[in-house]
């Protein structure tokens, strides 16, 4: 097996410019890299980058856990995360939780065994994933992000939902809509919370309440159907709360679609992946957005601009959170923890009327 020496003979430099080259803990002049690359290619030497962690403990890495990679709105994050790394030379070892405890611990044990500099976490759990995550913190810097534990010190990076929700309140209101209906998940963790708590307190500003309770289960589209069918259901002519339609009125009262509808006006939705699910579901009942339902969503991923009709959305700063959480691990540990809540930007599309009814 090639030697780090056998490398060094061959480029006809010192071990030392070697190890700088391969791992780029230091500058080196870009002929000498190359000469050391093909060096190290022509003889089939693979640089351990374990054993350099082991002797400088610096790894050079940044594991990073999430929920679920499958659900659209983490890859923007990841990407954008692992793209700021790159500007510092650091790489990103990225882990998947498949909203499952057992396996979120398990990864922040792999992380911390691989000598990780740092870990960036969206915990799946509000409470339930604390004992993890403190265990991982008491190794490596961790920051959490978009997600939190309650009670948990540390960093925290993620969205200012009280400004989203605030600001799509506030529009559905401007534009004549008064019976609004929150459909997001289960109250589970911090994001569901924050969410439902900004509906809640926007609506109060405006002196409103909810025209329904809020329909709580995933962040996912098969949801967002479930949600607008039992929206169509509960408030159609012949539903259980067909009476419920009069409350709050003042809006559009146009009907048509299966039964007759004549429910909220305005659907508020926890994230994108349950809106574009409404969307669809309304669609099938024959229930016109945003003539007698207007719907939003947020995170404003990939598939919001070219829904039918497109999304209107709160735009999360993906690069900013990332910039953010680069800033915050190369802090020192000891400067105490930051809580950095960023505004989302608002994207007004067709799921929203253009303007007050006539």
């Amino acid at each position: 097996m090639p030697t780090i020496q056998d490398v060094a003979r061959l480029a006809g430099v010192s071990t030392a410019t070697v190890s700088r080259a391969l791992s780029g803990s230091r500058p080196v002049g870009a002929d000498l890299t190359r000469r050391v690359q093909e060096a190290a290619s022509q003889l089939g030497y693979r640089h351990n980058a374990l054993a350099q962690a082991l002797r400088t403990q610096r790894s050079r890495t940044i594991g990073m856990v999430v929920p679920q990679i499958s659900n659209p709105f983490f890859p923007l994050l990841v990407e954008a995360v692992e793209r700021r790394l790159q500007i510092d030379g650091v790489d990103l070892l990225l882990c998947d939780s498949h909203y499952n405890l057992d396996v979120e611990a398990r990864r922040l044990r792999t992380l911390t065994d691989r000598h990780v500099d740092g870990i960036i976490i969206s915990p799946l759990h509000a409470t339930d994933s604390a004992p993890a995550i403190r265990t991982a913190a008491g190794l490596v810097p961790v920051i959490q992000i978009d997600r939190q534990v309650e009670g948990l010190a540390g960093h925290w990076v993620g969205v200012d939902d009280a400004v989203g929700f605030g600001q799509l309140v506030d529009l559905l209101v401007a534009r004549g809509r008064r019976r609004l209906v929150f459909v997001s998940s289960e109250l589970d963790n911090s994001s569901a919370r924050d969410r439902a708590q900004a509906f809640e307190k926007s609506l109060a500003r405006h002196g409103l309440e909810a025209a329904a309770p809020a329909l709580l289960g995933r962040f996912d589209v098969s949801w967002g159907l479930e949600a607008a069918r039992r929206l169509v259901e509960d408030f159609g002519d012949s539903g259980p709360s067909a009476g419920a339609r009069g409350a709050g009125s003042g809006s559009s009262g146009s009907r048509s679609g299966a039964g007759g509808y004549g429910g909220p006006d305005g659907v508020v939705c926890g994230d994108d992946l349950i809106a574009l699910g409404v969307l669809r579901g309304l669609s099938r009942a024959g229930v016109s957005v945003p003539d007698q339902v207007a719907v939003t969503g947020f995170d404003d991923i990939a598939f919001a601009e070219i829904s039918d009709p497109p999304l209107t959305t709160m735009r999360q700063q993906w690069d900013v959170m990332a910039d953010e959480c680069a800033r915050l691990l190369r802090q020192d540990p000891a400067g105490g923890s930051r809580r950095i809540a960023i505004a989302p930007l608002l994207q007004v599309r067709g799921s929203t009327p253009r303007s007050l009814p006539r």
